[in-house]
């Protein structure tokens, strides 16, 4: 009867306490395609990926019926960082879906904006609604609606609290003329929080806590602690065990749990990471340390390199290359070592059979792409007389016409597509990841470079194909399966046989290299086609956005350079960075992972046609 009438309780307090409006919620799911649109045709930061924001406590003033229902602590406000543009996951402050739909709108072009380094959070938020209002004229009506539906909502400090009565004034000065207060007036407890505006002080990720502390340190590798919401991060000194007494903490006091896990972003042990990433749902604040002393993990990894005897060859010491830094915006030289490699044990294949059906009728729809025989009319030389020039030279020498007997020949000449195209793949270790019941990506991979080698050898386009992977920025693997001067052969379908995965994904180094090898060709058009499963990524801040600048300044390079880079993919999520990276019709999404060894010879052909 207890457990009855406080659940009854619960629920009654709780509706009674309701001031959002979960009816007409809009959710960030439904307008991340159009709001990524807007904040980049604004001028916004292109590298930036719209994500969705972590609830964060406010410490404010909360009415009587909320604090009573314990309620209202923790609200989702909007921020960017240098990675992303964080905005609510759901926004249900208003009774109308349009005016919560509104709010995201408002909040993007808000974000567009630069913030000044040091800029109080009072201040920045005026100076960048003044500057939308400037700017774009036409959200100045949706701007009032927002501001008006918000302000009839503020709850009202008590009178008797003249401090928290003159900072709510100001702020209600500041949302009704944006820039005419300057300052906000100290009070004892924080504003109420204002979702018109940017977060006053956003959450630290753990990714750039770790970072600025040491920008060696790992970035990359599982994807377990992937999350569509930032964490609370902080850093603290390690604990170190003291004594193991007895445990005097009453269990039925703890109302927040937490605990020290000693987790080693340097070694890849999935099941440790699985259990940490459960844990760490439950956690609203995440705290990280240190340790000084060495892991068991980092051993285990490097173990797991082969041996030189059973690994490929090495083909030289390696090519220095430089990285791009896009905190200082500029090209770090000689930061990269690429080294090429070859496959050892592989010996000359045949065709798989499973494959012969698909690369019969492919090399036949390329034939219809290699040139053609034809006669080039007027030669001084060639193996037949052209008729009609020499009928035209006879008739001028009897009508006494000075005429010569340049170009009385005609000569068949196969034509030529001025081509060169090299592949570059992805070999990283999430290739072997499965696809399906039956195939792996590294497997599906393999098919496609069998498939689109037999079709190119069908036009006579020069072509070459390697694949890479990294592990660190030292060694980028640069595995050589097929060099423009080797024709397709057995060897060839050898060295693709013996593909496997790697190690990460430094994808800018390979590129620049691909690239000063792509630009020796002397063929007038040049492709560059990446293949790849994912973004750029690697052990040390290559992941997330340096990656991802890196790699766009070395596609920017190559195009420099007459090349085209094109990418294909099988990325789900490639649609939010790769625009960033090769432009809006510089990549394809393959959706389905299982037709890509057919479609990759399509697409080449489209490309080339």
């Amino acid at each position: 009867m207890e457990e009855r009438v406080g659940e009854l309780w619960h629920r009654l307090i709780t509706r009674a306490a309701q001031s959002r409006y979960p009816e007409a919620a809009v959710t960030l799911q439904q307008v991340s395609t159009s709001t990524g649109i807007l904040f980049r045709a604004l001028g916004g930061d292109g590298g930036l990926q719209v994500e969705a924001a972590h609830a964060t406590e406010h410490s404010a003033r909360r009415s009587l019926l909320h604090r009573i229902a314990g309620d209202n602590k923790k609200i989702e406000l909007a921020w960017r960082d240098e990675q992303s543009l964080r905005l609510p996951a759901v926004i249900d402050f208003f009774s109308t879906p349009q005016l919560n739909k509104d709010l995201y709108r408002w909040l993007v072009v808000l974000s567009v904006g630069e913030p000044q380094q040091d800029e109080p959070w009072f201040s920045r938020n005026q100076r960048l609604t003044c500057r939308v209002l400037e700017l774009y004229p036409s959200m100045r009506l949706l701007y009032q609606r927002l501001v008006s539906a918000h302000l009839a909502q503020r709850l009202q400090p008590p009178s008797h609290q003249s401090a928290e009565m003159a900072q709510e004034s100001a702020i209600r000065q500041a949302l009704l003329e944006p820039g005419s207060i300057r300052v906000l007036p100290q009070a004892p407890r924080p504003p109420q929080p204002v979702p018109l505006w940017l977060h006053p002080c956003p959450p630290v990720s753990i990714s750039r806590q770790q970072n600025r502390n040491n920008p060696e340190s790992s970035g990359g590798g599982s994807k377990a602690l992937e999350s569509e919401t930032k964490r609370l991060a902080e850093e603290t000194d390690k604990k170190e065990a003291k004594g193991r007494g007895l445990v005097t903490i009453r269990m039925e006091n703890i109302f927040t749990w937490g605990g020290f896990l000693k987790l080693d972003r340097d070694a890849e042990e999935n099941e440790d990471l699985e259990s940490a990433a459960d844990a760490a749902e439950d956690l609203d604040l995440i705290t990280i340390s240190r340790d000084a002393r060495g892991s068991a993990g980092k051993l285990r990894f490097d173990l797991d390199l082969p041996a030189a005897v059973e690994d490929d060859l090495v083909l030289h010491d390696g090519i220095l290359l430089p990285e791009w830094d896009f905190k200082k915006r500029r090209l770090i030289p000689d930061l990269c070592r690429v080294v090429p490699m070859l496959a050892a044990d592989a010996g000359s294949s045949i065709l798989p059979p499973h494959l012969y059906r698909t690369a019969k009728k492919l090399r036949a729809q390329f034939q219809y792409l290699a040139p053609s025989r034809k006669w080039y009319k007027g030669q001084q030389d060639g193996s037949e007389i052209d008729l009609d020039a020499y009928l035209r030279f006879a008739t001028d020498r009897i009508a006494g016409h000075a005429s010569t007997d340049n170009g009385l020949y005609r000569q068949l000449k196969v034509g030529s597509r001025d081509l060169a195209c090299l592949l570059l793949a992805d070999l990283s270790l999430s290739t072997d990841t499965w696809v399906g019941n039956h195939a792996r990506v590294i497997d599906v991979i393999r098919d496609s470079l069998f498939l689109f080698s037999e079709s190119l050898s069908a036009t006579g386009d020069a072509f070459a194909i390697y694949g890479f992977s990294s592990r660190k920025r030292d060694p980028v693997r640069f595995h050589q399966i097929k060099r423009f001067d080797e024709q397709y052969n057995g060897a060839v379908r050898g060295r693709i046989q013996a593909i496997k995965p790697g190690y990460y994904t430094r994808m800018g180094a390979a590129i620049r290299h691909s690239t000063s090898i792509l630009k020796q060709q002397p063929s007038e058009r040049r492709l560059l086609m990446i293949l790849s499963d994912g973004k750029p990524n690697d052990l040390d801040k290559y992941e997330g956005r340096y990656g991802i600048e890196d790699t766009r300044e070395a596609v920017r390079e190559a195009r420099a350079e007459g090349l085209e880079p094109f990418c294909v993919t099988i990325d789900s999520k490639a649609n939010d960075y790769l625009p960033h990276l090769f432009g809006s019709t510089g990549y394809v999404v393959i959706r389905k992972p299982s037709e890509l060894p057919s479609e990759l010879p399509r697409l080449y052909a489209k490309l080339t046609s």
